[in-house]
Formats: C-alpha cells, structure tokens, sequence
C-alpha cells in the first residue's frame, strides 16, 4: 500500500516538474506573439490615450470572440482582420490569454529629453 502511494506521488512531482517548464515555455511563446500587437497597442498592451483600446487586463473570452470577429470578417476593421487572420485559433488563444493577464495600467511615458 506505501508503496503505491509512493509511486503516485512520485508520478505527480515528475509530471509537475515536466510541466512546469512547458507553462514557462507557452508563456514565452505567448509573449512573444502578442508583441506583434505592441506596436500598436503599446508595450504589454497598454496603449497611450486609449486608441487604439488598451488589451492589458481585458477579459479573455470577450477579446478572443473580437479577434475572431475580425480574423472571420465579422467586425470591421482598417488592419486588425489581417493581423487576426495570420494567426490560428490556438496561438489567438494564447495571446488573449497573455493580455488577460498583463495588470492594466496606463502606458508609460517617454523619458523627458536631457538638456544639456
């Protein structure tokens, strides 16, 4: 019976431990195609002024229904249908997820110009 009990354990530490890097990898991979939407939407999403919309701390359902409304045509759009088309439903998934997790605030400033 401890013996099995053991080996259950074990079995979840190894599955835990194998899983952890693979979070840290999604979150990495996550990161890395929301940044296509900083340009826009500012650093982690937060845009300066609120145009275009912030993303940072947004509702993940709510956003990934829109960027599927753009990627089906659903939702006008001056450039965000190509953007949300070039990505799959998996990677829009986790850049969504990515957003819902970034704490909203407002954008950073520019650091003021030295004088001389």
């Amino acid at each position: 019976m401890k013996r099995g009990l053991i080996r259950g354990c074990c079995a979840v530490l190894l599955a835990a431990g194998i899983a952890a890097p693979a979070a840290a990898q999604d979150a990495a991979y996550a990161r890395s195609l929301a940044a296509a939407c900083f340009t826009c939407h500012g650093t982690d999403g937060r845009s300066a002024g609120g145009v275009p919309p912030s993303l940072a701390g947004q509702d993940k359902n709510k956003l990934l229904q829109t960027l599927k409304d753009f990627k089906a045509g659903k939702r006008p759009a001056t450039i965000m249908h190509q953007q949300a088309k070039g990505y799959t439903d998996e990677e829009l998934e986790l850049i969504t997820g990515y957003f819902s997790n970034v704490k909203a605030a407002p954008a950073a400033t520019a650091p003021a110009p030295r004088r001389k």
